[in-house]
């Protein structure tokens, strides 16, 4: 075993055991992309219009909610393992390298957190919405008939 080459000085250390993992995770999460994305596509067509309410009511379905959350995480997770393997090849000086994973860390949870927040506010806002419809509906239907009862306003 050499010292004076690059791969005398790594011979005998074996594998690191982190590669394989890190190779499928990108490669789930790339294909968890591609599946979500077309179904997202697809649903997104077969809406009537994409005006804000029809968007807020779609999404207020809990598959469509589900839908979307996992195609948040799994997007910001995919963006992670990728950037995170540019960071490990191009950035060398440890202390760098340090101070840029833990901007890459903060950013991509920091924006699937949000995504995940505007998402919930849609839910919310979707679901009230119906109930609030509902409710004003119910009414409508309680007033038309005490108009038929004779009752009047």
């Amino acid at each position: 075993m050499g010292n004076g080459t690059s791969i005398g000085k790594v011979r005998g250390f074996g594998s690191s055991r982190h590669g394989p993992h890190h190779w499928l995770m990108q490669r789930f999460t790339a294909a968890g992309n591609l599946l979500l994305g077309m179904y997202l596509v697809f649903a997104f067509l077969m809406l009537p219009d994409f005006t804000y309410p029809v968007i807020a009511a779609w999404v207020s379905s809990p598959v469509q909610a589900i839908a979307v959350a996992l195609f948040v995480i799994s997007t910001f997770w995919h963006a992670r393992l990728g950037l995170q393997v540019v960071v490990e090849d191009y950035i060398h000086e440890a202390g760098s390298k340090f101070a840029v994973m833990l901007v890459l860390n903060l950013a991509c949870f920091g924006g699937a957190a949000a995504g995940l927040f505007f998402l919930l506010a849609l839910v919310v806002q979707g679901t009230s919405g119906e109930i609030a419809a509902a409710a004003s509906q119910g009414a409508i239907q309680e007033l038309m008939q005490g108009m038929q009862q004779g009752g009047g306003f």
